[in-house]
C-alpha cells in the first residue's frame, strides 16, 4: 500500500466512524429506519475489523520481504563443538583462519536474524496497537448508544424547547464531544499508516475532529444554561457544574494554543518547542477531567431523577434498569478513557520524528521521546 492509498483508507475510516455514531443516533430516535441503520451499523463495524485485518497483513510483509541472503546460510544440524553452536565465536575463528567467505556467511546470517527479530517485535507491537484501537473505537460507539438510549427511552427523548427535555441533550453532546471524540482525535497520530507521510494533512485533521467535538461540547452547554434559565434554575453551582466548565474552557484555550502554535505557518519555531510538552500534558488533563465531569454528572443526574417517593420512580438504591444503564455508561466511559491513555502513553506507539522533515508540522499530542 502506498502513502495515498494509505492517507485515503485512513481518512474513510475516521469518516465511517463519525457516519457510525450518526447512525447509532437515527436508529434511536426513528422507527421507521430501524433495520435499515441497524444493517448500516453492522456494515460499518465489518468494515472497521476488515481494515484492521488488511493493517496486520500490510505490516506483516516486512517479514517476506527480507533480503535473499537470509536462507543462503544453514545452520549445522548437531553441533559438535561450542563453535559450530555460537555464531559469535564461530565468526572469530573463521576470522583468524582468514577464510572471507565464511565470515561474510556469518555477517548475512547475524544480519538476517536481527532483520527477523526486528520484524516479529515490530508485528506483535502493531497488532498490539490495533487490537487496543479497535477497542477504543468499539468502546466509544457504545458510549454514545448508552447515553442516547439512557435518555430517549427514560427520559423522554429530545427537544429544544426549554423543558426537560432540552435537557436530555446535554448528556449526549457531552459524552459525544469531550469523551468520544475527543479520544479518538487524540490517538490520530498513534495509528501507524499515518507515519512516514505529510503531516500537515493529519493535522488538519486532528484539528477538525478537536474542533466538532469543542461545538459539540459548547452546544452541550448551551442546551443546559438555557434549560435553568428558561425554569429558573440556579447555574454552576454543584461540583459537577465546575469541573465541567473548566474542562471546556481549557479544551477551548487547548484549541486555540495549538492553532496557533502548530498549524499558522508564520508562528516562531521557539514557541512551537515550548509549546508541545505543555500541549501533550494539557491533552491528557483534558480527557481526565471530561471522565471526571461525565461521571459525577451520570451520578448527580441518577440522585436528581430517581428519588423514589415524589416522581413516582424507583429509588436509586434499589437498582431499577434505569440506574442499570445510566451505571454501565460510566463504566464504558472510564473504560474508554483508560484505552486511550494507554494508546497515549505506550512509547511504542509514537510517531517517529522525521529527521529531515520540517518541525513546523511536527505532531500535536506526542511526546520528544
Amino acid at each position: 500500500m502506498n502513502s495515498g492509498q494509505s492517507t485515503t483508507s485512513l481518512l474513510a475510516s475516521y469518516d465511517v466512524f463519525l457516519f457510525s455514531l450518526w447512525h447509532v443516533s437515527l436508529t434511536i430516535f426513528s422507527k421507521e429506519y430501524f433495520s435499515f441503520l441497524v444493517f448500516t451499523d453492522m456494515c460499518t463495524m465489518i468494515y472497521i475489523i476488515c481494515g484492521f485485518w488488511m493493517c496486520c497483513i500490510q505490516y506483516s510483509h516486512c517479514i517476506l520481504r527480507a533480503p535473499d541472503h537470509m536462507h543462503d546460510y544453514t545452520p549445522p544440524n548437531t553441533c559438535s563443538t561450542p563453535s559450530e553452536c555460537l555464531p559469535l565465536s564461530q565468526w572469530n575463528e573463521t576470522m583468524e583462519c582468514g577464510s572471507e567467505l565464511a565470515v561474510d556467511t556469518m555477517k548475512k546470517e547475524l544480519k538476517s536474524r536481527s532483520i527477523l527479530a526486528d520484524c516479529s517485535t515490530r508485528m506483535r507491537s502493531i497488532v498490539s496497537f490495533y487490537f487496543c484501537y479497535l477497542l477504543c473505537l468499539c468502546l466509544g460507539i457504545a458510549c454514545v448508544v448508552f447515553v442516547s438510549i439512557w435518555n430517549s427511552q427514560w427520559r423522554g427523548g429530545f427537544a429544544w424547547d426549554g423543558s426537560a427535555l432540552q435537557f436530555n441533550w446535554h448528556p449526549v453532546l457531552m459524552v459525544t464531544g469531550l469523551v468520544v471524540l475527543y479520544g479518538n482525535g487524540a490517538v490520530l497520530y498513534r495509528i501507524p499508516l499515518t507515519w512516514g507521510q505529510n503531516k500537515l494533512p493529519w493535522k488538519l485533521l486532528h484539528a477538525g475532529v478537536m474542533l466538532l467535538a469543542l461545538l459539540c461540547s459548547i452546544l452541550g452547554l448551551c442546551a443546559v444554561f438555557d434549560f435553568h434559565h428558561t425554569n429558573s434554575t440556579p447555574n454552576l453551582y454543584s461540583l459537577h457544574s465546575w469541573i465541567g466548565i473548566c474542562t471546556t474552557a481549557l479544551f477551548t484555550t487547548q484549541w486555540v494554543m495549538g492553532l496557533a502554535g502548530f498549524l499558522l505557518p508564520w508562528s516562531p519555531m521557539s514557541f512551537r518547542k515550548l509549546l508541545k510538552p505543555a500541549h501533550v500534558w494539557m491533552g491528557g488533563c483534558i480527557l481526565i477531567l471530561s471522565i471526571v465531569s461525565c461521571i459525577s454528572g451520570i451520578n448527580e443526574k441518577l440522585f436528581f431523577a430517581l428519588k423514589g417517593t415524589t416522581n413516582g420512580t424507583m429509588p436509586y438504591g434499589n437498582l431499577p434498569p434505569e440506574a442499570l444503564v445510566a451505571n454501565s455508561l460510566g463504566v464504558l466511559i472510564v473504560a474508554f478513557g483508560l484505552v486511550v491513555l494507554k494508546i497515549l502513553s505506550n512509547q511504542k506507539w509514537q510517531r517517529p520524528e522525521p529527521q529531515s522533515e520540517d518541525l513546523g508540522y511536527s505532531p500535536l499530542l506526542q511526546d520528544d521521546s
